[in-house]
């Protein structure tokens, strides 16, 4: 892979802005390492006040609020707090019960509402965070984390976000921090895939082989696609 260059990645993102003829970006920062180099990205792409960073609490730990504003407070970025977890909870209330997975996956699709709620309030692009291994392994919410306009770092691999967070001089608590979804108290990325982002990567690149993680590539494709239409005319 060529050298990956933050200059680049900002003008993509800064003609996306221009191209959409939005006046910026909103964003959800929650503490991590993806969001965190998303943030400075696209403060980079647009100016500090075109850029607005959602932190969006939904049962969060105390930890990530604070990794997030670590984040904002290092690169002066704008913040706005919405708290979630009351609104998360009074809708299980008038929900049948459900599995956990059903339940988590809600949180993700509210954030999704509320970023769309400022874009619109804005006129501005909702920008993802998602890098290219958990895209491939379809480790996101469709029409949560996945419901986005561009995803900046979506052909990145995570040890390419890793690389990426250094050159941008991102906290190094949040670049050591074990990769999680916060979906559920001691919920991690790599337990929820059942395999390390080392690996992963590892099998995307081609240097190594797995029958089980191609088989979730090829099962979560419809996650990385539109809706299929069927056709009237010409087959499928």
């Amino acid at each position: 892979m060529p050298e990956i260059s933050p200059e680049k990645i900002s003008n993509w993102i800064k003609t996306k802005v221009k191209n959409s003829k939005t006046k910026g970006i909103v964003l959800g920062l929650s503490g991590g390492i993806d969001s965190s180099v998303v943030s400075v990205l696209c403060k980079n792409a647009v100016g500090r006040k075109n850029l607005l960073c959602l932190i969006l609490p939904c049962e969060t730990s105390k930890k990530d609020i604070q990794d997030a504003k670590l984040v904002a407070k290092k690169f002066k970025l704008k913040t706005k707090t919405v708290d979630l977890t009351n609104i998360y909870r009074n809708l299980l209330k008038i929900l049948p019960p459900a599995n956990k997975i059903a339940k988590a996956n809600l949180k993700p699709r509210l954030r999704m509402l509320t970023l769309y709620y400022f874009a619109n309030k804005h006129n501005y692009l909702v920008v993802g965070t998602g890098n290219k291994s958990e895209i491939m392994m379809g480790y996101f919410t469709k029409y949560g984390d996945g419901g986005v306009d561009i995803l900046p770092i979506g052909d990145l691999l995570k040890k390419d976000v890793l690389q990426l967070a250094k050159k941008l001089k991102i906290p190094e608590r949040i670049i050591n921090k074990e990769p999680s979804a916060g979906l559920w108290p001691g919920q991690t990325d790599e337990k929820e895939m059942g395999i390390t982002y080392k690996m992963l990567d590892k099998l995307l690149e081609g240097k190594l082989k797995n029958s089980k993680i191609k088989n979730i590539i090829k099962m979560t494709e419809h996650k990385r696609k539109p809706p299929e239409i069927f056709k009237m005319t010409g087959g499928n």
